[in-house]
């Protein structure tokens, strides 16, 4: 029988890919922003009725971006709090 097929990752390796998951995430952040004013921006020039889906395209992926980012904020929050203690 096969016990542990999955390999727990080290503290450090852990760290690095919250590293790069954050600045992935951030990259995310300012692409969706920069598109949310284009797309904002050319919304009442155009006659397209299907604008709006770029929009809201790109408000959720804003959305859950940060969400992500707060989340492993907090969380990162709380673990010192408790080794401060």
């Amino acid at each position: 029988m096969v016990e542990n097929i999955t390999h727990p990752l080290s503290k450090e390796i852990w760290h690095k890919l919250s590293f790069y998951l954050n600045i992935i995430l951030f990259f995310i952040v300012a692409l969706f922003l920069y598109l949310l004013v284009i797309d904002c921006l050319s919304y009442g020039a155009s006659e397209n009725s299907y604008g709006w889906l770029s929009i809201v395209r790109d408000i959720a992926f804003i959305s859950v971006s940060l969400a992500l980012i707060f989340l492993q904020f907090f969380r990162n929050l709380l673990i010192i709090k408790r080794r401060s203690l």
